[in-house]
């Protein structure tokens, strides 16, 4: 649990980042708007009039649409915008109020605008309430991104910039760029190798919580693609108008370097590992400017200058967390600390900004006290060299946006809170003497929950908190684009929204994880509170979950369109998978209460796990319906970037599935990032509950007590084992079976 409680504190928020921030897109280009267009509505590709103007009303982001006139050409609609972000947004606007349609993480549905565009009569002008709408957690490159390909990202990037993002982080490829400098200092190739860890596991190494690649040495061919990658990444984002968050010189350094590099002073960072080849990460100090803190950092920013961009540059220092407090607490030291790297920031970059997440302000505040937190802030010049996403902007006067993190390792489970990402921003806003600047999402994976993140960037074009009745139903209506919906598909949304999505407990603020997918054990799996992966259900699932799924149950029988509907097919298994999950609860209980009967036996055990390990099939059946619910996608991205090298594309599946079971090559932080997917349950979660019963029952047949510490090397040896399998060999790749039927089938059976 120790190592399970420094992950959540290590990894939210607890680092710093810096931004330089030029022009987001030179000369007015408003190219990247009419490729998005020609991308995802290429039957209205000549629709669009985009101008950048130059006279601007505010100082925020601000966008006007209208009907074009007659002597605009082809083009039907008109938007004119004081930056190109605004200009994406507006079209954002255009196409969701009045087209009806949508982009989504599933798939964008753009394309479905009608033949004959809307009109949209009275003009309409929007501006930003903030400067700034930020997007990504540094592991969200892991969780979820870890094997995208350019196609992924370009989805993703689209819906970002629809949605207004301008600020988001891009630390793909930073290998490449780190392996240089190393160099550059003297380290070997094999020093280097034995530093950088494997691609799922990328961020934790880049802030030095392991070193070292479980499975083999992370190959040069994916260093060379990930920079490949992040190049097409960063001038995606220029063009559509976001100031990308480039990554600099974190201080955490191979073990070789203390020989390689001169006159460096070292503290051990501590892992998060238990293995001794992966544990303290060398830290170099940052306080005094004639170490080679300054020269590497300002090597890795220059040599990370995108080539040829007139973009911003956005550089990043990671620093200490909440494992391990700075060197000293004496103000002057830490003043040092921060004006030393700020000023390698500026030496690399004259207009740098530092961008710093402030996690670790509240998770160390024993250390962190009020004189502290001053002088290290106190170190940066000015009040609009740094940006600080989140917490304790208020101890000196700096800029700051207001950010929510919401899902830990890509969990899935059902959870929101509407009023927390309309109401709360709003009256941080405007409070007496606010120095907020930005709005922004940061979690650590994208699975599901899509409404929360889509209503937290809509509230940062209004200054009016976004009414939940109304928003669910212009959500559901463009999201099930259909002409005869049906209200029962809205009411259900309601429901949700009203129950789930309004959650107010201050135990469970995020992503509830369903005890299924944790390592089986008699005990500490039930309503498990937060900060961080949470198992408690803080709602009735008999008032929430059932009859939403009824409801829209019932909605697919009234219109048989929504089938063909991919978002509605998602939903369904959606939530029919989270009705499965939460009754899961109740046959283990029952199985526990079972075992711990005076009157139990090995029959009555075997009796009371039938039920349990039958609703995992089921679920596996479920899920495997869906593409958007399926291992085999997860590990065929995985394999796929292997250009066809057997040996890698090993590598990279005990990658994939390292990362959502044990995480480590001991279970170092097991089912943190666990999944409900088709084939994961079935192959992975079913084995281990099977290994639990037997477990029990044979307790019960041989007269022996319970062992947790057999049970737990028993689960160990599972999650070894099939971390090491492959994909394909017994299983199937796509989809199995129907979800129309199966979700039918299961609702008769789990309601």
């Amino acid at each position: 649990m120790r190592l399970l409680a420094s992950l959540k504190s290590t990894l939210l928020l607890a680092a710093v980042a810096c931004v330089v921030s030029t022009s987001a897109h030179p000369g007015g280009d408003v190219s990247g708007l009419y490729a998005l267009v020609k991308r995802r509505m290429p039957s209205h590709s000549n629709a669009f009039t985009f101008n950048l103007s130059t006279i601007a009303s505010s100082d925020l982001d601000t966008f006007t649409m209208r009907d074009a006139s007659h002597d605009e050409g082809d083009a039907e609609i008109y938007i004119e915008c004081t930056t190109l972000s605004a200009c994406a947004r507006g079209l954002h606007a255009y196409v969701t109020e009045f087209g009806g349609v949508d982009i989504w993480w599933t798939g964008s549905r753009l394309d479905q605008l009608p033949h004959k565009l809307p009109t949209v009569n009275k003009p309409v002008t929007r501006s930003a309430i903030v400067p700034y709408r930020y997007f990504f957690n540094t592991v969200t490159f892991d969780y979820t991104a870890a094997f995208y390909t350019f196609d992924d990202w370009s989805l993703l990037l689209d819906w970002l910039a629809l949605r207004g993002v301008n600020l988001p982080l891009a630390w793909v490829g930073y290998e490449y760029i780190l392996v240089e400098v190393f160099r550059e200092v003297g380290l070997t190739n094999t020093e280097i190798a034995d530093f950088l860890s494997g691609p799922a596991f990328q961020a934790w190494n880049r802030f030095g919580n392991i070193q070292g690649s479980w499975g083999g040495d992370l190959p040069t061919q994916w260093i060379d693609d990930q920079f490949a990658l992040q190049k097409q990444i960063i001038s995606r984002m220029v063009e559509l108008g976001m100031t990308p968050v480039l990554p600099s010189f974190t201080g955490f350094v191979p073990r070789a370097s203390a020989q390689s590099v001169s006159k460096c002073i070292y503290r051990q960072r501590q892992s998060m590992v238990r293995s001794c080849s992966l544990r303290h990460t060398p830290m170099i100090h940052s306080s005094n400017p004639s170490i080679p803190f300054l020269r590497l950092c300002k090597s890795l920013s220059s040599t990370n200058r995108p080539p040829r961009m007139a973009a911003s540059l956005t550089s990043t220092r990671w620093t200490n967390t909440t494992r391990i407090d700075p060197y000293s607490g004496d103000p002057t030291y830490l003043q040092n600390v921060s004006s030393t790297t700020f000023a390698s920031l500026r030496a690399a970059d004259p207009e740098a900004i530092w961008l710093m997440q402030g996690w670790l302000f509240f998770s160390g505040e024993t250390f962190w006290t009020t004189e502290r937190v001053q002088a290290y802030l106190g170190g940066i010049p000015g009040n609009d060299s740094m940006i600080i996403l989140d917490l304790y902007s208020e101890a000196q006067p700096q800029q700051w946006v207001w950010c929510e993190l919401h899902d830990f390792g890509g969990n899935m489970g059902f959870e929101g809170n509407f009023v927390n990402v309309t109401a709360e921003p709003l009256r941080a806003l405007t409070s007496p003497g606010s120095s907020m600047v930005g709005m922004g999402l940061t979690p650590e994976g994208l699975e599901g929950n899509e409404i929360i993140y889509d209503v937290l960037l809509d509230q940062a074009w209004s200054l009016t908190a976004i009414n939940r009745t109304l928003y669910v139903s212009s959500w559901v209506s463009r999201r099930y684009y259909v002409s005869d919906l049906p209200s029962s598909a809205v009411n259900a949304w309601e429901i949700l929204g009203a129950t789930v999505y309004s959650n107010q407990d201050p135990s469970s603020q995020a992503v509830v994880k369903s005890i299924l997918e944790l390592a089986p054990a008699l005990s500490g799996l039930v309503n498990q509170p937060g900060p961080g992966p949470s198992t408690l259900l803080f709602y009735d699932t008999d008032t929430t979950i059932v009859p939403a799924l009824q409801m829209l149950i019932q909605a697919g029988y009234e219109s048989k369109s929504l089938l063909n509907i991919p978002e509605f097919k998602y939903d369904l298994v959606d939530v029919t998978r989270q009705l499965l999950a939460n009754r899961f609860i109740t046959l283990y209980e029952t199985l526990v209460a079972t075992y711990t009967s005076n009157a139990s036996s090995s029959a009555t055990i075997a009796a009371a796990s039938k039920p349990l390990l039958q609703l995992l099939h089921d679920l596996d059946e479920l899920l495997l319906t869906d593409d958007h619910f399926l291992l085999a996608n997860w590990i065929n991205a995985a394999r796929s970037l292997s250009h066809g090298n057997a040996s890698y594309a090993a590598f990279l599946e005990y990658n994939a599935r390292n990362q959502i079971t044990l995480w480590g090559p001991t279970g170092e932080i097991n089912d943190y990032a666990s999944k409900q997917w088709g084939g994961l349950v079935g192959g992975y979660y079913v084995p281990r509950w099977e290994a639990f019963i037997d477990y029990l029952v044979g307790t019960k047949e041989n007269g022996t007590a319970y062992n947790a510490t057999a049970v737990a090397n028993t689960m160990l040896v599972i999650g070894e084992q099939w971390d090491t399998q492959t994909w394909g060999q017994m299983e199937k790749w796509g989809t199995v079976g129907d979800s129309w039927s199966v979700v039918q089938a299961l609702a008769t059976k789990y309601i």
